[in-house]
C-alpha cells in the first residue's frame, strides 16, 4: 500500500480555518456596541449562539490538527482507519463553517461582527475550497490503490476491501457536496467562483458520465441474468449473482441521484442524468413531467420504441400471426369437440339428461379453448409457469371469497349426476312451480305456466324437496263428485264409470278406480281416479269433469249444494 501524508491537509485547514491563532478566537470580544446605546436582547442572543458555534468550531479544528499530526507516525494497518477518521471530522469542521456562515448572515447588514465575520470567511473560504479538492484527489488515489490491491485478495480480506472502498466513495460524494456549499457561500459573499465551479462541474460531469456507464452496464448484464434464471430457477449462483447485481445497481442509481441533484444545485444542466434515473424508475415526482428533463425522456423512450419496433417488428408480426393462427384452429377444434361430444352421448347407451349432455359439451369444449389460449400466449414469449401459478393463487382468493357460488357449483354437480329433473320437467322447488328451461352449474332457470321466468340458485333446491310432477310416464287424476242423498248410488256409480270408459285418453290399465269415498254433510262423495299419460293429465281432467256435470244433468242426479236443517221447537211457558 502506498504511503499516503496529511501534511497538506494541516496546512490547508489550518489556512482555512485558522490562519492567526486570534481569527476565531473565542477570547476575542464577538461585537462592539456605540457607547451610550442600549444592546438589543434578541440580538445579543443570537451573538451568543454564534460565539458558542466559534467555539466548537475552534475545539474540531484543534482536534482534527492533533489527529492529522499522528498520522503518518501510525503503523500501516491503523492509518487507513485514522485516515478514515479524519475525512468525518473534517466533514463536522466544514459543517460547523457552514453553520457559522449562516448565524453571521442573521446579524443586521450593519453590524460590526457581521462585517468583520464575513471578512474572515472570505479569506477562508478559498482555502476550504481549495481543501476539498485536495481530499477529493487524496481519495481517488486511496481507491486506486485498494482497487489495484484487490486482485490478490480472496474470502473475507476480499469482501472487507470491497465495503471500504465502497466507503471511500461515499466520502468522496461526500466532499463533492462540501465543494458544493463553498461555491454556494463564495457567491452569497459576491465571491469569484468562476474558477472553482468550472473544476468543480468537470469533477461531477465525470463523475456522472462515470455512474451512468455502470449504471447502463450492471442493468444491462441484470436483465440478461433475470432471464436466464427464468429458465435456470434451481441454479442458486446465478440467483445470488443477480441479487448481488441488483444490489449494485440500485448502489450506482442512489449516488447518480446525489451527483444529478448537485448539478442541479450549481445551476448546471442534468437533464440527461434525470432522464436516465426517470428510465430507471428513480426521482421520479410530479416536478418530473415539466420542463426538458420530461422531455428529454420522452424522446429517449420514443427514441428507443422506434428501435426496438425497427428490429423486432418482423419477429413481432410473426408471433402475432402465429397467436392468431393458434386461436383460430383452437376455435374451431372447440366447435368440433362440442358436436362430438353431443354426438357421443345421443350415441351412446348411458341414460344421460339433457342438462348434462349440455354441461359436459360446454365443459369439453371450453377446456379445449382454454388450452389454445395458453398455447397461443406461449408463442407470443408469455411464461405459462408464473401464471398457473398466479391462477392458482387467484383462485384460492376467488374460492374464498366465493363460497356461495361454490355451494351452488356443488349443487349443480349433484343435480347432475342424480337427475331429479330434467329440461321441460314440471317441478315445484322452494315455493316455484314451473318447467325447467334450462340449467348451468349455478342456477337453474324455471318458467311458469304465466310465462313468468324464475332463476333458482341451485343450492337452494338442492338442501329442498324436489317435487317433479312429470318424472314418470303415467299419472292418476285424481277427481271428487258429489250426488244427493236422495239419488239413486247405483245409478249414479254407473253414469260415472261410463264417462270415464268413454274417454279416449283414459289408459284401460292401470284400471280406473271409482268407489263411495264419504258421506258428506250436504252430499254423498265419491272418488273417480282414472289413469292418463303424463302429457294427457290436464286434459283428462278438464273433459271429465266438464262431461260429468253435463250426464248428472241429463241423468237427473242431483249435486248439492251445501245446505243445513234448522229445527224449530215450540215450547210452551207454564205460568208461575
Amino acid at each position: 500500500m502506498k504511503k499516503y501524508t496529511l501534511h497538506f491537509l494541516q496546512v490547508l485547514l489550518l489556512s482555512c480555518f485558522c490562519a492567526t491563532p486570534s481569527t476565531w478566537s473565542a477570547d476575542e470580544p464577538i461585537a462592539d456596541t456605540e457607547a451610550g446605546i442600549a444592546v438589543d436582547t434578541d440580538l445579543e442572543a443570537e451573538r451568543e449562539v454564534l460565539q458558542s458555534q466559534l467555539d466548537a468550531l475552534n475545539r474540531d479544528i484543534d482536534g482534527l490538527h492533533a489527529l492529522s499530526l499522528q498520522v503518518d507516525n501510525l503503523p500501516k494497518q491503523d492509518r487507513e482507519a485514522v485516515l478514515f477518521r479524519v475525512d468525518e471530522r473534517s466533514f463536522q469542521v466544514f459543517r460547523a463553517l457552514d453553520q457559522v456562515t449562516q448565524l453571521a448572515g442573521q446579524l443586521p447588514a450593519e453590524d460590526a461582527q457581521r462585517i468583520e465575520i464575513e471578512h474572515r470567511l472570505r479569506e477562508d473560504l478559498t482555502g476550504a475550497g481549495d481543501t476539498a479538492f485536495a481530499r477529493i484527489d487524496s481519495l481517488d488515489k486511496r481507491i486506486i490503490g485498494f482497487r489495484s490491491d484487490i486482485e490478490s485478495l480472496s474470502g473475507g480480506r476480499l469482501i472487507a476491501s470491497k465495503a471500504y472502498i465502497s466507503s471511500l466513495e461515499l466520502l468522496r460524494i461526500q466532499y463533492y457536496e462540501v465543494l458544493v456549499n463553498v461555491i454556494e457561500r463564495r457567491k452569497s459573499l459576491d465571491m469569484p467562483s468562476d474558477a472553482m465551479q468550472q473544476r468543480a462541474q468537470g469533477l461531477l460531469y465525470l463523475h456522472a458520465e462515470t455512474l451512468v456507464g455502470k449504471v447502463v452496464f450492471v442493468g444491462s448484464a441484470l436483465k440478461d441474468m433475470r432471464s436466464r434464471l427464468e429458465r435456470e430457477a434451481d441454479n442458486s449462483d446465478l440467483n445470488a449473482t443477480v441479487k448481488n447485481f441488483s444490489n449494485l445497481h440500485q448502489q450506482y442509481l442512489q449516488r447518480l441521484v446525489i451527483i444529478s441533484g448537485l448539478l442541479e444545485q450549481l445551476g448546471l444542466d442534468n437533464t440527461v442524468y434525470a432522464s436516465i434515473l426517470l428510465q430507471q424508475g428513480k426521482s421520479f415526482s410530479v416536478r418530473d413531467f415539466k420542463g426538458p428533463v420530461f422531455q428529454e425522456f420522452l424522446q429517449n423512450s420514443w427514441d428507443t420504441l422506434q428501435k426496438s419496433l425497427v428490429k423486432n417488428t418482423p419477429d413481432i408480426a410473426f408471433r402475432l400471426l402465429i397467436f392468431i393462427l393458434v386461436l383460430l384452429v383452437f376455435r374451431v377444434l372447440s366447435r368440433l369437440t362440442r358436436r362430438a361430444t353431443v354426438a357421443a352421448c345421443a350415441r351412446s347407451g348411458a341414460d344421460l339428461s339433457i342438462l348434462l349432455r349440455d354441461i359436459l359439451a360446454s365443459v369439453s369444449s371450453g377446456t379445449v379453448m382454454v388450452i389454445g389460449v395458453l398455447m397461443a400466449l406461449s408463442q407470443i414469449g408469455i411464461s405459462l409457469g408464473p401464471m398457473l401459478a398466479g391462477l392458482g393463487v387467484a383462485g384460492f382468493v376467488v374460492g374464498f371469497a366465493l363460497q356461495d357460488t361454490l355451494s351452488n357449483f356443488a349443487a349443480g354437480g349433484m343435480i347432475l349426476i342424480y337427475r331429479p329433473y330434467d329440461v321441460d320437467d314440471f317441478v315445484e322447488v322452494t315455493g316455484a312451480s314451473g318447467l325447467v328451461k334450462k340449467m348451468s352449474l349455478v342456477s337453474t332457470t324455471i318458467t311458469t305456466f304465466d310465462n313468468q321466468t324464475l332463476v333458482v340458485p341451485n343450492s337452494k333446491i338442492w338442501g329442498d324437496v324436489i317435487k317433479n310432477v312429470t318424472a314418470q310416464k303415467v299419472r292418476r287424476v285424481d277427481l271428487q263428485f258429489g250426488i244427493g242423498y236422495g239419488d239413486d248410488i247405483e245409478h249414479a256409480e254407473r253414469v260415472m264409470a261410463d264417462v270415464v270408459g268413454s274417454h279416449e285418453m283414459v289408459l284401460k290399465s292401470p284400471e280406473a278406480t271409482i268407489r263411495l269415498h264419504s258421506l258428506g254433510d250436504s252430499s254423498v262423495d265419491f272418488i273417480v281416479r282414472p289413469w292418463a299419460k303424463t302429457e294427457d293429465y290436464w286434459n283428462v281432467y278438464w273433459d271429465l269433469t266438464r262431461e260429468m256435470k253435463m250426464r248428472f244433468d241429463k241423468e237427473g242426479i242431483s249435486i248439492p249444494f251445501p245446505q243445513r236443517d234448522v229445527h224449530l221447537y215450540n215450547e210452551k211457558v207454564l205460568p208461575s
